[in-house]
């Protein structure tokens, strides 16, 4: 898949911290790091994506010569670091939920435990790759969330910010439900279906409106879908597109529909509605489009709007109301010379940003009787599993007194193992089946989390362990001050 060398995709300091870990003898000493997202008042559930990129680059992290040649030329490294990086390669584990799944703030998505020189260079391009792929997964999840099971097409390719954000944006949005995309290219790198029709300079181009949507038809009979706005939508564009639908018909030839791109898109597509339908084409499909998201798409259905397909460009591809993920990669723990795990905690004045320590992952818990999803708990990985045959008792992050138990229930770890000792050992499923897991995982959440305005917030608990350890090192830190 890759066709450039991504391993200089990263910030200067984490070079100039690999060189300084050489410099102490330190290279070989592990350390864990975790990929999370802090809560803010837009984010309540992330869909995780960009897993996929991820693994490309770790596999394929190497320095060559012009890599090489250039961290020289900036005479800041020394000559032991520069022979270093010539035989580097990542050799640690990778461990991350599946591409598609629910995820909430605190809750590791990714956690790499390696070599600390090895962990710090790839900080800035996984930081890079998920935080962007994982935001458009979403905000096309919202967006299909609202459309009540119309098709949305993604149409942001030259609203996205460069090329890259272009492609795997398109990838992230099928993620997220939606159902082709505009992009060429993404369409042929992930097997997506492709959709378009016309602009507005084909009619333009054409002496007049009927012309154009005749040419038009005739050049593509089975896949007639007109652009009826140029002009005027009700007087000229539907009536034009209603004789070129006649005489489709006359050729034993059925027509797409029509799609809307400005105006009061509620009156149009009911006034439209009517006279496709008054005129013998009651399954000519209304697509509309122009700045939408997903409360426009919401607002839109509670007026009854006759739409049934709408294309998506810039408020998806640029998530618009929120353009940044805001995903962090944080230290949890280190490893001494024994094997031993030494957790690491970042503490802040601002509690959002105190980290949790130690190696992790993440335990959801289901209601048996409904298949619902009704907790998460973030365990420490030494911790014993959970046996599905006892009483379950969560408790509260912070706020220790708020306990729920489970009795009927079953529960699922959610991160995976990705790649060991730098060795895949997970078999990467296709796009299709990525977009399939994602709505399973969608469907087996309440509404009450996923609804629009003041969605109810899903219980995300510590262990008791985990609380305990966060505390008791707290305490010792802050006594120490």
């Amino acid at each position: 898949m890759q066709t450039r060398n991504l391993t200089l995709l990263t910030d200067l300091y984490q070079l100039t911290m690999m060189n300084g870990y050489l410099q102490h003898g330190r290279k070989d000493e592990i350390a864990v790091f975790d990929v999370f997202f802090r809560q803010n008042g837009m984010i309540t559930y992330s869909i995780a994506c960009g897993l996929e990129q991820v693994v490309d680059y770790i596999l394929n992290l190497h320095f060559g010569e012009e890599e090489i040649s250039y961290l020289k030329s900036l005479n800041i490294f020394s000559d032991k670091f520069i022979e270093y990086l010539k035989d580097f390669k990542f050799t640690g584990n990778i461990y991350a939920v599946p591409e598609g799944t629910i995820v909430f703030p605190g809750e590791p998505i990714l956690t790499v435990k390696a070599p600390i020189m090895q962990a710090q260079l790839i900080e800035t391009a996984i930081l890079n790759i998920i935080n962007f792929q994982t935001l458009i997964a979403t905000k096309s999840a919202k967006i299909n969330y609202a459309s009540k099971g119309d098709a949305i097409m993604e149409f942001g390719l030259r609203r996205a910010q460069a090329p890259d954000a272009g492609i795997y944006g398109a990838r992230a949005a099928v993620i997220g439900g939606c159902s082709s995309t505009s992009n060429v290219l993404a369409g042929k790198m992930f097997d997506i279906p492709v959709s378009g029709t016309h602009a507005h300079s084909w009619v333009m181009n054409f002496k007049d409106e009927y012309t154009a949507f005749m040419e038009y038809a005739k050049v593509y009979p089975d896949n007639t879908l007109l652009l009826v706005d140029t002009y005027d939508t009700l007087r000229s564009g539907v009536p034009n597109a209603i004789k070129v639908f006649d005489y489709l018909r006359s050729q034993g030839h059925e027509p797409k529909g029509i799609r809307l791109d400005s105006g009061d898109l509620a009156y149009l597509s009911k006034e439209a509605r009517k006279m496709l339908d008054d005129a013998g084409y009651p399954n000519a499909k209304i697509c509309a489009s122009g700045d939408l998201d997903e409360y426009s798409i919401n607002s839109l259905k509670n007026q009854g709007a006759k739409i049934n397909l709408w294309g998506v460009g810039t408020k998806l591809i640029t998530s618009a109301d929120m353009p940044a993920l805001g995903g962090v990669y944080k230290l949890s723990a280190v490893y001494d010379e024994n094997g031993n795990e030494i957790p690491k905690i970042k503490v802040s004045n601002n509690t959002a940003k105190i980290t949790n320590p130690g190696f992790k992952n993440i335990y959801r818990v289901y209601d048996k009787a409904t298949g619902k999803a009704e907790a998460d708990c973030i365990f420490l990985r030494s911790e014993e599993d959970i046996v599905e045959s006892k009483p379950l008792t969560l408790t509260h992050q912070t706020e220790r007194w708020k306990k729920i138990t489970f009795e009927n229930y079953t529960v699922k770890k959610l991160q995976k193992e990705i790649i060991i000792d730098g060795k895949l050992v997970y078999k990467l499923p296709s796009l299709k089946e990525i977009k399939e897991y994602a709505k399973v995982e969608l469907d087996s959440f309440w509404d009450e989390y996923k609804r629009l305005d003041s969605p109810h917030l899903f219980k995300v608990d510590l262990s008791d362990k985990l609380y305990e350890l966060k505390r008791d090192m707290l305490t010792e830190i802050r006594g120490a001050e």
